[in-house]
């Protein structure tokens, strides 16, 4: 009994480190991801005329 106490003990203090890696990686692929679709719609539209309603 007690050792599958410290099994699950020492399983969760290796999946929590690899948890907050891994979210990190997974955040770091989202941001380029999102910057290289705003530089492809950027690419795709004009520039945008303001009336001067707009600028009120």
């Amino acid at each position: 009994m007690p050792l599958s106490i410290v099994t699950a003990l020492v399983r969760n203090l290796i999946t929590v480190p690899a948890a907050v890696l891994r979210s990190r990686v997974a955040k770091d692929a989202e941001v380029l991801a999102l910057r290289h679709e705003n530089a492809v719609l950027r690419r795709q539209i004009a520039r945008v005329r303001y009336e001067p309603a707009d600028r009120i």
